[in-house]
């Protein structure tokens, strides 16, 4: 029987956040970081991939603090560092020591971050469309540009959505009214609307944390939709240079959410990686 939304949502303290997580699954910890678009959210980003992880590892898809049905706490100085200890919180609560972590666009990078700050604390990585350093491409992106012009006056709007939603993925056919519906209900929560995390107006600051990238050790899977609009193709060329111990997986026909266009794949190939004993 498929996991659903409500049979798998919870709430716990971390630390001075009340952060909310969906877990499904018995096994090795396998934490999942959502991005950072308007409504993302754990399950939002990673629905069509749970079951699948879940028949092997304790999946658990966080609601970073400022996103979905977490804290919206006011966030000054260090974005990643931030999202970082979140999660570094969130495992403590949960008694959980150490965990492979997938990160997505956002969660990438706070993956990254994490990696850097708590190296004891992780095991294996996954990371699509996470930004680090564009190599080619003129920045910022498309899809960065509807980003961080979303909550810009005269506010959100389901247009807005829309646009930012077609700029995510290849084929925008497969974006569905009800999903766009709940993305944008989930965009507009007053208490987030007085303080969207990703906006020109938010004080938080994005660390170069590309810097010090190369002395991540761990066994990493890059994976990335060639047709990236948002975090472009060039971003995983610089992470394959630096990442001691990497491989890339690129997908054609495939834009940002690499985990949802090739969701039966993408479980498949985080599977086997995760999974492996080399």
């Amino acid at each position: 029987m498929a996991l659903t939304e409500e049979a798998t949502s919870k709430f716990i303290q971390a630390g001075t956040l009340k952060l909310h997580y969906h877990e499904a699954g018995k096994g090795p910890a396998l934490i999942m970081v959502h991005g950072g678009g308007p409504g993302a959210g754990g399950w939002s980003n990673y629905r069509r991939n749970v079951d699948h992880l879940a028949q092997r590892y304790r999946v658990i898809l966080p609601d970073l603090p400022g996103f979905a049905k977490s804290d919206k706490p006011a966030v000054e100085g260090g974005l990643l560092t931030f999202m970082a200890k979140a999660m570094k919180d969130l495992m403590e609560a949960l008694d959980i020591p150490r965990a492979h972590f997938v990160g997505n666009s956002l969660g990438g990078a706070t993956t990254i971050k994490f990696a850097l700050d708590y190296p004891d604390r992780i095991q294996r990585i996954v990371l699509m469309g996470a930004p680090s350093l564009a190599l080619f491409t003129p920045q910022p992106a498309e899809g960065i540009k509807h980003l961080m012009g979303y909550y810009a006056p005269p506010g959100p709007s389901m247009e807005k959505l829309r646009a930012f939603l077609n700029v995510m993925v290849y084929d925008a056919s497969a974006l569905t009214d009800q999903l766009i519906k709940e993305r944008y209900e989930a965009s507009i929560q007053p208490d987030l609307l007085a303080n969207p995390i990703l906006s020109p107006r938010n004080r938080a600051v994005f660390e170069p944390f590309w810097k010090d990238i190369a002395n991540i050790k761990n066994k990493t899977l890059v994976v990335w939709g060639r047709d990236d609009r948002t975090v472009t193709l060039d971003h995983s060329f610089f992470l394959l240079n630096q990442l001691q111990d990497v491989r890339l997986h690129v997908f054609g026909k495939c834009g940002h959410w690499a985990q949802w266009e090739k969701a039966a794949e993408f479980n498949r190939l985080v599977s086997d990686f995760l999974g492996s004993e080399d």
